[in-house]
């Protein structure tokens, strides 16, 4: 999708001219922002964070997603209590299989894993996971919260056909792998919160669309370091960019061109899931902080100019926690 289109279809974004920023929240909501749980070296426990009842197979899903999915671990300490260890699980589970690309050095040990997670997913529908940890929290998240197979399975799916490695051939097939994964994730949230509402699945399906993109993004440099390159193709040619541009961590402007379309389009996917922010049930708007740590990249990848090897946007948000509060306490996504 050319820039001028995505210009005019979610607004400018280019450094100084009003787009992806939002003002800044009054300053008495920072007094009166209570501390979240702390993540790693706090003298906390973390069966203090999972409940009094946390077993080990908890405590090990909860692990995994603090060193793994930082941001996905913050946002389900922000859900109900009653919920929180079903999302540790389900997204435990998701960390667990997109591991698996990274892990192997030959497509067939990734597909042997694959198998291994679909055979877990049929036995835990027939009550019999297997003694791995995240597979017993997962037959827990299913029988508390009658979590839907299909959701489950198309996340396996979709991740064995990306242990390829080839770049996507164009937006289209990086939003549809976003949908199968990033959105079938959120969908199976909504389940847990007990939520069945069509505008919120159009919002879930826009924002894990968006979080596709922006992982896409952020995660360039890094494949870029062991000499591959994902971004769309379609994009790529558009602006005469080769992959050998993005190994090179070129400065051009095509190249910034490029990863300002990538941006527009998850720009894009966040307007349209607000739109549906009136219709959208209140229980349902947890499930959705993670619009909080997207639109924190997409500033700052504004503010470098679109420079997607620019060291700042390496740096962790220590300020994500409050910032993830403050969104929950105004009941905002």
């Amino acid at each position: 999708m050319a820039a001028s289109t995505l210009v005019s279809a979610c607004g400018p974004l280019r450094p100084g001219v009003p787009g992806l920023c939002r003002r800044r929240p009054p300053r008495g909501l920072w007094a009166h922002a209570r501390r979240l749980p702390e993540p790693a070296g706090s003298g906390r426990s973390v069966a203090a964070v999972s409940g009094p009842g946390a077993s080990g197979t908890d405590r090990y899903c909860l692990e995994l997603l603090r060193k793994r999915d930082y941001e996905g671990y913050l946002c389900s300490l922000l859900l109900p209590a009653e919920s929180r260890s079903s999302a540790f699980a389900l997204r435990a589970f998701n960390v667990e299989l997109a591991q698996v690309k990274d892990s192997v050095s030959e497509k067939t040990i990734g597909l042997m894993r694959m198998q291994f997670w679909k055979k877990t997913v049929d036995d835990v529908y027939c009550d019999s996971p297997p003694h791995q940890p995240v597979a017993i929290e997962l037959w827990k998240a299913v029988k508390r919260h009658n979590l839907t197979k299909r959701w489950l399975m198309k996340i396996i799916d979709e991740r064995e056909k990306n242990l390829d490695d080839k770049a996507y051939r164009n937006i289209q097939e990086l939003e549809n792998y976003a949908e199968n994964t990033q959105s079938s994730l959120l969908y199976l949230t909504l389940e847990i919160l007990g939520i069945k509402d069509l505008h919120a699945d159009h919002a879930a399906s826009h924002i894990g669309k968006a979080q596709g993109i922006v992982t896409c993004l952020r995660a360039t440099p890094y494949h870029g370091s062991r000499r591959r390159v994902f971004l769309p193709m379609d994009i790529c040619m558009l602006h005469g960019v080769s992959q050998e541009d993005f190994l090179r961590k070129s400065q051009d402007k095509n190249v910034r061109d490029v990863v300002y379309d990538m941006a527009s389009q998850a720009h894009l996917h966040l307007k349209h899931a607000r739109s549906f922010h009136k219709s959208v049930p209140v229980k349902a708007f947890p499930a959705f902080l993670q619009t909080v740590a997207l639109e924190d990249y997409l500033k700052k990848i504004q503010q470098v100019d679109f420079d997607i090897f620019h060291p700042s946007l390496q740096q962790k948000n220590t300020l994500l926690p409050l910032s993830l509060y403050i969104q929950s306490w105004r009941k905002r996504y």
